[in-house]
């Protein structure tokens, strides 16, 4: 695991997995409050887009490496 191959598949992995839990509150929609005010959905929205992008770069470069 001390190749940079192994560390880009692990940090692959774990966007992706902090992918699915955006995508989860996506379409459960739990109520999330900050401060007392409800938080709109669109942040992790924006999240998921962000966090399946870095999945799939890190694990395209691991394929590389």
């Amino acid at each position: 695991m001390n190749t940079p191959r192994g560390g880009l598949r692990v940090a692959s992995v774990l966007f992706g997995l902090m992918a699915l839990g955006q995508l989860w509150r996506v379409f459960a929609t739990p109520e999330v409050l900050v401060g007392g005010a409800p938080m709109p959905v669109w942040p992790s929205v924006l999240a998921l887009i962000i966090l399946a992008i870095l999945c799939i770069w890190l694990w395209r470069l691991s394929n590389r490496a």
